[in-house]
């Protein structure tokens, strides 16, 4: 693998990506990094968790002008989560660039601190698609300088419904801009957004190899009722796992099972969209740092939790969407490290499981207790 300081970086930045802990590039990075930095517009396709972030950011960082304060690079993306985490990692890249400012603005924030923050000045703006609108109506946020516009997770933004607001968005931008494109998949949306606001595109893609694919070790087990709590239990203490994520699909079900898992000793909290988003961001913050250990999360958090050490992951409920499993376990195995991950399921619900692993393309193996409690592959 090629390293960043093979790259031609500036000491601050290479400095920063050190103080990270990397030091080798994914491929992703590897393909996309030089060609940024040579001004070519990109659509690149990537599995999650293969480092997209800083395969854009990286160049962001490097070609922002820093002796000029106004807006030159936005950052789009489908949820507030990303945004914000987007916005945390850009800014340890920026770490030793002295002087430049990056922000993040979405809804469910109050909207004059963001007015309050954009006044001061910044020169990246990470933004969900229907804030950075509002904004622009408001007429808070100046884009004729803007020289960079990147669209990360492209395929689920425009699925989201975005697509108008998108477009609006790109026709306010200079023509002279670099855009680049960052998505799992590419969809006809992707496709035509492209074709209407790209020039000269070089295309990237990135298979989901077994080099690329995170590794995660993916498991199966049969148990309902108060039963899966327990087996949830027992796993967790058995392997003594200490970073932990737990999907579920509804508020209930992530404030109840966060409540069972407090009583029983573990250290829980949960996360879900009818929460305030002060309150999201505290506890994001507080399981990136260590001092949440268990996270009962609904799949608004699916993406935009960006933690190198979560153990293990576990699918309490079968998710709604096919493309929700991997976006769960993507959690787990990051930075090319190994991780596991465990679904509950009931009977009836072994239709529905194998289409969502047939979709997955999944090796799932699958396990069950034995006569003596312990957990074995059936």
């Amino acid at each position: 693998m090629a390293k960043y300081r093979d790259l031609p970086l500036s000491e601050e930045l290479l400095n920063a990506v050190e103080r990270m802990g990397f030091t080798e590039m994914t491929e992703i990075q590897e393909k996309a990094i030089p060609v940024m930095l040579e001004g070519h517009e990109i659509i690149a396709k990537a599995p999650t968790g293969t480092g997209k972030t800083c395969a854009f950011g990286i160049p962001l960082i490097e070609k922002v002008d820093l002796s000029s304060p106004r807006l030159q690079a936005i950052v789009l993306c489908p949820t507030r989560e990303l945004a914000t985490q987007i916005c945390d990692e850009l800014r340890e890249l920026a770490f030793f660039k002295q002087g430049l400012k990056i922000i993040s603005v979405y809804g469910g924030q109050p909207i004059d601190k963001q007015i309050n923050a954009l006044k001061r000045g910044a020169q990246i703006v990470v933004a969900t698609p229907g804030r950075m609108l509002d904004h622009m109506h408001r007429r808070t946020i100046n884009l004729s300088a803007v020289r960079y516009a990147v669209l990360d997770e492209a395929d689920e933004m425009l699925d989201m419904g975005f697509y108008k607001d998108v477009c609006k968005i790109l026709d306010r931008l200079p023509k002279d801009k670099q855009m680049v494109m960052f998505s799992a998949t590419i969809s006809r949306e992707v496709m035509d957004i492209g074709w209407l606001y790209q020039r000269d595109t070089v295309e990237l893609t990135v298979e989901p190899v077994q080099d690329n694919e995170p590794k995660i070790s993916q498991y199966m087990i049969e148990s309902v009722g108060r039963q899966k709590f327990a087996d949830l239990v027992y796993i967790m203490q058995f392997y003594e796992y200490h970073r932990v994520m737990i999907f579920c699909n509804t508020k209930y079900s992530t404030t109840s099972l966060s409540s069972m898992l407090r009583e029983k000793g573990f250290n829980a909290d949960c996360l879900n969209g009818d929460m305030r988003q002060s309150e999201r961001n505290k506890i994001m913050s507080d399981f990136r740092e260590g001092k949440i250990d268990v996270l009962v999360a609904t799949d608004v958090a699916a993406r935009g939790i960006d933690v190198t050490d979560v153990d293990a992951v576990f699918n309490f409920e079968i998710p709604t969407e096919n493309e929700y499993y991997t976006h769960r376990i993507g959690r787990t195995g990051r930075a090319k490290k190994e991780g596991t991950s465990y679904i509950f399921y009931s009977r009836e619900e072994l239709p529905r499981l194998r289409n969502i692993l047939k979709y997955a393309r999944a090796h799932v193996v699958e396990l069950r207790f034995n006569e003596k409690g312990e957990l074995v592959e059936a």
